[in-house]
Formats: C-alpha cells, sequence, structure tokens
C-alpha cells in the first residue's frame, strides 16, 4: 500500500467517525500539510456517501468542489473524522466534514470542509480550459532533493518534485517578486494521482510567499479546490500565482494540468504571512 493510501486508511467507529492516522512524514515544519488533511476529509465523506447508498455502486465517488477552514494545525498522530450527508441529488451529494484531535482538555477541531461530490466519469468534453504552460519536462527542471536535506520538510520524502528553471530564484536567495511558483510532482512510490489526492497536490508545492521574497510558515486560513477530470497516469504540473499581499494575508492560486495537458483542479487559499516591518 502507498504512503498516501495509508494516510487516507480511516475505520468506522461506533459514534459514527473515522479514526485515521498521519505521521510525520506528512509534515511541513511541524504540523501536517493541510492538502492531506483535506484528501483524508473528502475520503470520509465519500465513504458516508457510500455507506448511506447502502450496497452497489457509488454514484458520487469524486470531489468536485471542497471548501476547507483550518482551525488549528493537525499534528502527527491520531485523527477522528466526522462526516455528515447534508443533501443527495441526482448528479450532486453534498455534505460537511470536521476533523478532530485528542487534546489535553479534550477534542481539538483541526478543520472544518464543505464539499460537493458527483461523478467526473460522467462529465461532457471539455468546451473552454486554459492551456498548460510551456515549460521544460520534469528532466530539465531543478529536483527538489537536491536542496540541503534540513531545508526539506519531511513530505518531500513523499513527492518527486520539479520546480521550474525559471521559478527558482528564491532558493539561491534571488526571489523574482513576480509571485509565481510552479513545478512537476508525482507520488515517489509510483502511485498516480486521482481526484482525492488532487487536493493533497493543490497545496504541496513551496508557497509561492517565497517568491515574493517571504520566508517562513505560510499558514493556510482556507482553501477551496474545485477538481474538474480525473488526472491521466504520470507527472501533474503545479502552477501557483498571487497578485494581492495585505494585511498580512495574500491568496494563492493554484492551477494542476496533468500528463496529457489537461487542466485537472484549480483552488485558491487564503494565507497569512510575515512581511517584513
Amino acid at each position: 500500500m502507498s504512503a498516501f493510501d495509508e494516510a487516507m486508511a480511516l475505520r468506522a467507529q461506533a459514534d459514527g467517525g473515522r479514526l485515521g492516522y498521519l505521521d510525520a512524514g506528512w509534515n511541513i515544519i511541524d504540523a501536517i500539510n493541510g492538502g492531506v488533511v483535506m484528501s483524508v476529509a473528502a475520503t470520509a465523506l465519500r465513504d458516508e456517501l457510500a455507506r448511506s447508498e447502502g450496497a452497489g455502486s457509488v454514484s458520487h465517488p469524486d470531489p468536485l468542489a471542497l471548501s476547507a477552514y483550518f482551525l488549528s494545525a493537525t499534528r502527527p498522530g491520531d485523527v477522528r473524522v466526522f462526516p455528515q450527508v447534508a443533501s443527495v441529488g441526482r448528479s450532486m451529494s453534498t455534505g460537511q466534514v470536521s476533523v478532530y484531535q485528542d487534546g489535553p482538555d479534550g477534542p481539538i477541531e483541526r478543520v472544518r470542509a464543505l464539499a460537493t461530490f458527483g461523478d467526473l466519469g460522467a462529465a461532457s468534453d471539455v468546451a473552454r480550459a486554459p492551456a498548460m504552460p510551456d515549460v521544460p519536462p520534469p528532466g530539465e527542471c531543478l529536483d527538489a532533493q537536491l536542496a540541503p536535506k534540513h531545508l526539506l520538510p519531511p513530505m518531500m520524502s513523499r513527492l518527486e518534485l520539479r520546480l521550474d528553471p525559471s521559478c527558482v530564484g528564491w532558493v539561491f536567495g534571488e526571489p523574482a517578486r513576480r509571485g509565481v511558483i510552479r513545478g512537476w510532482m508525482r507520488f515517489s512510490d509510483g502511485r498516480d494521482m486521482d481526484a482525492i489526492s488532487l487536493l493533497m497536490a493543490v497545496d504541496a508545492m513551496p508557497p509561492v510567499a517565497f517568491d515574493l521574497g517571504l520566508g517562513g510558515w505560510v499558514p493556510t486560513l482556507e482553501l477551496t479546490a474545485h477538481v474538474r477530470a480525473h488526472p491521466a497516469p504520470g507527472w501533474v504540473f503545479v502552477e501557483l500565482t498571487s497578485d494581492t499581499l495585505a494585511g498580512g494575508l495574500m491568496e494563492e492560486d493554484a492551477r494542476v494540468w496533468d500528463s496529457t495537458g489537461r487542466l485537472v483542479v484549480q483552488s485558491r487559499q487564503l494565507a497569512a504571512v510575515r512581511t517584513p516591518t
């Protein structure tokens, strides 16, 4: 089983919740990557939709839209996930889900999300979509593993990341200040991306704040993702952009294309940054 599938493995509990475990290999600094927690939340809601439908095929197996609010940092360890179906329709179903961890004074809510599920396989052909940027292939991009090991967050052991050479000035102390970071991504253990893991992909790149010359932790306050298609096997290409920074907050927009050049997910998040005084 791949490391990602192990992280998505949830066990039903008597109280209607689901129990999972996230190890420190998904850490960014000392907190679990928010995209991984979103994927866990989506997995729990997908499973609850399947349970509520009973035996037979799942008619709404894919996340179409998910909006998550990050209430506190998720730490390595057990997570308790509580999904609730809000509505079931012919083509879509919607629900909410909360992720908790035990704290010294009781449960602590980490993430609360709303999500709509459908069937991406039933989607019509693309009528309009942005083309993938003209970028070098993965073999001509900068391998993130070449960075000093002490600078790599633990999560980078789970991913292969190749950064576009035009967007890596910040690595050498010379940020371009264009508000763009992009590159190729895939799981290091050979697992292909799917609709659930795309929710991780939009939040797994180095934050675009680095290209603006801003370092340190960039915690996500809210993230909304729209999954547009099942990704083809192989690499995905992720582009992050930002054009507004005010009051210590910035937006980060992500667009992800699969190995065929099809747009498969897009997102926007609001994140907090520390700006020089």
